[in-house]
């Protein structure tokens, strides 16, 4: 994980060589903590954590309560599965999330992260409210090494293009099937009876493998009350994080992951083709804290 100019790793190291434990150790990794996006709640439930762990083996030395500090994200985050369902044949995965987030990045790095595990994949551009929305999916997946399915004519009902696109998987035997949707929340209604079409469409041919919300980590809470409606309404299966420079933010992950109840299973982390990987809860705590 690429280390920002702040960091939580950089702050703790501070921290850690003093000779022990006291107040302002406390204090110090409160303000850490909170610097990084994990959230009030969040902070103060670890910070009562390790004191209490602190207390139970009567230690003052720092390094303890480093290695204490990283066991424990371990344990929060280790507490969702974060394995992506992808086993079905085409296996269906509908992309959600409000305009800006970096949805349609997202599914270009997502087909290219498939394909490095050999899996073949094809696009369906059904976000057809914008003709620029299609064009730069197109772009993308075909750096993703997708193929993808376009609407036929301007304005096509998104759920045909779902439609075609599950036809276009299983007359080419094609593995994974990515379903760009539209990402406009000034019609809340609309955009959720929309979903709820394309999903049934969509299940008539093949079930649903993954519902995967993208979230901006940059947006921090904002990002959840923004995406709120998705989480009600879409399913979701899973979350995306885009924009997670580092542990400069990565509080974030596990904050929207126990306010939601929902596993983050993919984190974008720049802005390359390559720049997205799976979550896995060990190598994550590691590279916060280390």
């Amino acid at each position: 994980m690429a280390e920002n100019s702040w960091s939580l790793g950089r702050a703790l190291r501070g921290m850690f060589v003093k000779p022990t434990i006291d107040e302002t150790t406390w204090e110090d990794l409160e303000t850490a903590l909170l610097t990084a996006d994990f959230g009030p709640d969040v902070t103060e439930r670890l910070i009562d954590e390790l004191r209490e762990k602190v207390d139970r083996f009567r230690t003052t030395d720092p390094r303890d309560l480093q290695r204490m500090l990283k066991e424990t994200l371990e344990e929060h985050f280790a507490k969702f599965d974060t394995t992506l369902r992808l086993t079905e044949r085409p296996a269906v995965v509908l992309v959600v999330g409000v305009n800006g987030v970096g949805k349609t990045t997202t599914i270009g790095k997502f087909a290219k992260y498939l394909q490095r595990f050999g899996r073949t994949v094809v696009v369906g551009a059904a976000d057809t409210f914008r003709a620029a929305a299609v064009d730069q999916l197109a772009t993308w997946a075909e750096r993703g090494g997708a193929a993808i399915v376009r609407p036929q004519q301007e304005g096509q009902d998104p759920a045909s293009v779902a439609f075609q696109t599950i036809d276009y998987a299983k007359r080419t035997g094609t593995e994974i099937v990515l379903v760009d949707t539209a990402g406009r929340l000034h019609t809340k209604g609309g955009l959720m009876d929309e979903l709820t079409k394309i999903r049934r469409v969509i299940e008539k041919q093949a079930p649903i493998s993954e519902v995967l919300l993208v979230l901006d980590a940059t947006t921090g809470q904002n990002g959840v009350m923004q995406a709120e409606a998705f989480l009600q309404h879409a399913g979701v299966t899973g979350l995306v994080l885009t924009k997670l420079d580092g542990s400069a933010k990565g509080g974030f992950v596990l904050a929207v992951q126990e306010r939601t109840g929902i596993p983050v299973k993919l984190l974008g982390q720049g802005e390359g083709i390559g720049d997205l990987t799976g979550f896995t809860p060990h190598v994550f705590a590691a590279a916060l804290v280390d």
